[in-house]
């Protein structure tokens, strides 16, 4: 089975070849390492990053932005979303709103600052 991805590791945008035969995976058209690893890990176990914004209580603002401090399986983003849902002020950039959020290993952290009203 052959499959064309596009690498989004750096500004190159390789086209990708991927030819899945079995366990075995060829990749083609990548211009660097990192395109071929790309490409594996899409095909196998693919993972994204999330960034978003949660409703604050208590705080001198409404919302405060979040993200997760490594990728989480793609299957996951949903789940992952439903979870985070609020926070409560005070929060800082760097605090962990969530720990291990549903145990995917990840930290969702406080990407800015907000005081307790």
């Amino acid at each position: 089975m052959k499959k064309t991805l596009t690498c989004i590791i750096c500004p190159n945008g390789c086209t990708l070849e991927a030819d899945i035969d079995g366990k075995e995976i060829t990749v083609e058209g990548n211009l660097c390492i990192k395109g071929k690893e790309y490409a594996r890990q899409e095909l196998t176990s693919p993972v994204r990053t999330i960034s978003s914004s949660v409703r604050l209580l208590h705080g001198s603002m409404e919302i405060v932005s979040v993200r997760v401090d490594k990728p989480i399986p793609r299957s996951m983003i949903f789940p992952v979303m439903d979870e985070i849902r609020k926070a409560e002020a005070p929060v800082h950039i760097g605090d962990v709103i969530i720990h291990d959020v549903l145990s995917t290993g990840a930290d969702v952290i406080a990407t800015r600052n907000a005081e307790r009203t």
